[in-house]
């Protein structure tokens, strides 16, 4: 890969959109966490959420044993490869919990209206992140949610009024939409980012060398967005959550 020459973020065009399609119950996204933030500290890049309901409607499933045996090595492969904390609370308690559903549909509703009654989209996927994989809390459950909320400074009353609009077709819909660009972008699972500039191009990046390393995706998205294409990785699939399961690719 050819290494370019460092680029000020003043440089970014004001039109450059980095499109997340992600799962709040995806471990690689939870990895990409960081990522995302040194994205959307960068002057002129705007970054959508799509999220792409990895584990809603029939892949809801409840936590057992094999689950856990399950994704207990992915989880610690996630934290070595990025950083990212996992909690006891998570391990110990939510992983032993069978009474505990795994659904992705609620907390993207949550993080839905979070965007759409103040711009917190971002916020409130990360809050859940944490509450989920440091916390080990119940985030498909409607009394987190409104607690997470509150935490990031929604009023819980209105919060919970949006709810009961978004929550269900709004929700669905926007599932769907998020898997036709999946499609569209050639992304192979969650996450996925793809970057679109001003002319319409867009271009999935490979967030795999830049995993615990934010400043170094900062400037390579900042590269990439000033011109210098050639220097993307092709292999775009090493580290992802499959669209129906988070497996390691």
């Amino acid at each position: 890969m050819r290494t370019s020459p460092a680029v000020s973020a003043d440089r970014i065009a004001s039109t450059a959109l980095l499109n997340y399609i992600y799962d709040p119950l995806c471990g690689w996204c939870y990895a990409a966490a960081p990522l995302v933030e040194a994205a959307r500290s960068i002057p002129g890049l705007s970054v959508a959420l799509h999220a792409g309901g990895m584990m809603s409607g029939a892949n809801r499933r409840r936590i057992d044993a094999r689950w856990r045996d399950y994704v207990m090595p992915h989880d610690r492969r996630i934290a070595q490869t990025s950083g990212q904390p996992f909690g006891d609370a998570y391990f110990d308690g939510l992983l032993r919990d069978t009474t505990a559903v795994m659904d992705s549909a609620p907390p993207i509703a949550a993080i839905l209206v979070a965007q759409q009654c103040s711009g917190r989209g971002l916020d409130m996927l990360h809050r859940l992140q944490r509450a989920h994989y440091v916390e080990g809390r119940r985030i498909a459950d409607a009394a987190v949610l409104s607690e997470l909320a509150a935490d990031i400074g929604l009023d819980p009353v209105a919060f919970n009024a949006a709810m009961q609009h978004v929550a269900g077709t709004a929700t669905a819909r926007h599932i769907e939409g998020s898997r036709v660009l999946l499609s569209e972008v050639g992304g192979h699972g969650f996450p996925t980012f793809a970057l679109q500039m001003s002319d319409g191009d867009r271009f999935v990046l490979d967030i795999a060398p830049y995993l615990g390393k934010p400043e170094a995706w900062k400037q390579h998205l900042i590269e990439v967005t000033d011109g210098a294409r050639d220097s993307m990785p092709v292999d775009v699939a090493r580290v992802a959550c499959g669209p129906d399961s988070c497996e390691i690719q």
